[in-house]
């Protein structure tokens, strides 16, 4: 995207922190070496951070990376200094340029991601043109601003048009760039993304802690995040979300069981396998390719559950994990049901009783669906039927809140 800037505002004084944000540390790297790899991930290569304080403390970071910085001499006076500093050495071949404080550092790739996908359509369609650099012209078609979108919530980073680049210079900073922005909401356009880290900045040392939390975790998505993905960026049908839904809720209530048993399970790995796992049910070997987009959205862990909820290898040695939790959930739900497993692997039998391959294949789910179910069964000492029988003793409309 070579007409395409990234400006990582990085200037300030990190006051409220009491430590020196850009530098602080995130898993193995930098806050601000991980904004910088979120862009240079996406194919920008253009990207420039804007420094202030303890600027000489962070130009050795940049170097190495390609990175040009931008030097606020007036950063005391407030993050709108540095996005006019930032906004100040672009140059006029520039379409459209991103603005991230660096510290919102959690923002996903893939919304970066889609907010350019977002823009390329415009570019191809004609909306926002190639010149744009030309501000003078006041066509409409000459400014726009995209925001990400996470569930009715705009975030970080706006994609905003160079065509805007003179006005913002010229305005008088009151209210910052938001209230700049809010006088051209006629150009505005939301892009809806399952990212819930494009609302969480890093502001105080709570912040932080809920931030290293959450980079734990990164990989996993949240299930604001899950639902987002299959009613948004997937667009499933209802009769599909309601069948993850219901193998979530089964799925959480065993995995439940066995943790009280004394096992491990990662509950937010259940449910956000269990609520993607027929992301792509309406494609040919949907669950192949339902764990191909997962990981390539980022999200390797949740992935493997996908691509192995319809056929499924398990070890005697092994304890029961959360790929087999969710196998078995799925195959004691159908629709949005709970049924026998028995009953619906014999009447798929039936059906595919002249077809050996077809048949050979059911007979094999069901053999490793009735071994996990007496696993389960053996390590909780119940039936699984009384465990899904039994009142949950949390409000099911909370479920998904349970794996938290």
């Amino acid at each position: 995207m070579s007409n395409v800037t990234a400006i990582i505002l990085a200037a300030g004084y990190s006051s409220r922190m009491g430590n020196f944000k850009p530098l602080m540390c995130l898993g193995k790297e930098t806050v601000l070496k991980r904004v910088i790899r979120l862009f240079q991930s996406t194919g920008i290569e253009d990207i420039r951070a804007v420094l202030g304080h303890r600027y000489s403390d962070v130009l050795p970071l940049l170097k190495p990376l390609g990175i040009r910085p931008i030097i606020n001499e007036h950063y005391e006076n407030g993050m709108f200094s540095s996005i006019v500093a930032g906004i100040k050495s672009l140059e006029p071949d520039r379409d459209a340029f991103f603005i991230l404080p660096v510290d919102i550092p959690l923002v996903r790739r893939q919304t970066i991601l889609d907010l350019l996908k977002a823009y390329r359509k415009k570019v191809e369609s004609g909306k926002w043109k190639a010149e744009s650099g030309n501000s003078a012209s006041g066509d409409r078609s000459d400014f726009h601003i995209l925001y990400p979108n996470f569930q009715g919530t705009r975030g970080h980073p706006p994609l905003i048009a160079y065509a805007f680049a003179e006005k913002i210079l010229r305005w008088n900073g009151e209210g910052g760039l938001r209230t700049f922005l809010e006088q051209y909401e006629k150009y505005a356009e939301d892009v809806d993304v399952a990212d819930e880290y494009i609302l969480l900045d890093l502001d105080t040392p709570r912040d932080y802690q809920i931030l290293l939390d959450r980079y734990e975790r990164y990989e996993i998505p949240t299930v604001r995040e899950c639902m987002t993905l299959m009613r948004k960026t997937f667009a499933v049908e209802k009769p599909i979300l309601d069948h993850c839904q219901k193998v979530a809720r089964v799925a959480l209530r065993l995995g439940r069981e066995l943790i009280t048993a004394g096992h491990q399970i990662d509950l937010e790995l259940v449910a956000a396998a269990s609520l993607l796992h027929d992301l792509a049910r309406k494609e040919s070997d949907h669950a192949a390719r339902g764990a191909q987009t997962l990981n390539e959205m980022g999200f390797p862990a949740v992935a493997e559950i996908v691509g192995s909820h319809i056929d499924i290898r398990i070890s005697d040695e092994e304890p029961i994990s959360a790929r087999e939790i969710v196998y078995l959930a799925d195959k004691l739900v159908q629709g949005d049901q709970i049924v026998l497993m028995e009953k619906r692997f014999r009447e798929k039998m039936e059906h595919y009783a002249n077809v050996p391959k077809a048949s050979a294949a059911i007979e094999l789910r069901f053999a490793n669906a009735f071994k996990i179910k007496q696993r389960l069964e053996t390590i909780v000492g119940k039936p699984h039927n009384l465990i899904l029988a039994e009142p949950s003793e949390r409000n099911e409309n909370d479920i998904f809140a349970e794996a938290w």
